[in-house]
């Protein structure tokens, strides 16, 4: 994850690799996404920017999108595991709060992500920086039993 804010100028002045290397954090082990929107320099806003990147998600085959939902961490289930959740990933779910479950409450996650796997063939997703970990926990309960 680069955390370091650059002006759009600069990225848009940048090479196809230094953009997917400040850029391709922000959809989990997906650098593709940052590479191939690279091609729609320049951008005007971050709006654009976004705007490029949803559509390179967008416009990928099946195949490839659900590639990308598959390397979606579990949510609170592999916290110890640090080597299987990017920084950006490490940073939501502790922000979130995930990182301070209980015991119990981390069987539970580890549990619900079993089963949502099961059920749908990826893992439950869901923003962990705009969610705290009672608000996930609900939500993972109530996706798991639908």
């Amino acid at each position: 994850m680069s955390v370091e804010r650059l002006p759009l100028s600069q990225l848009n002045a940048m090479d196809r690799s230094a953009f997917a290397l400040h850029l391709g954090w922000i959809y989990e082990h997906s650098a593709w996404a940052a590479e191939r929107a690279w091609e729609d320099r320049p951008f005007s806003t971050i709006d654009d920017l976004h705007v490029a990147m949803e559509k390179v998600v967008r416009s990928a085959t099946p195949e490839v999108q659900m590639a990308l939902l598959l390397v979606h961490p579990d949510l609170a289930g592999h916290l110890g595991a640090a080597s299987e959740l990017t920084k950006a990933s490490r940073s939501e779910q502790a922000g979130a709060g995930l990182n301070e479950l209980t015991a119990a409450e981390v069987e539970q996650m580890v549990r619900n992500n079993a089963e949502y796997r099961e059920k749908f063939g990826f893992p439950f997703i869901l923003c962990a920086r705009l969610n705290n970990a009672a608000t996930i926990r609900e939500a993972f309960c109530r996706a798991v039993a639908e």
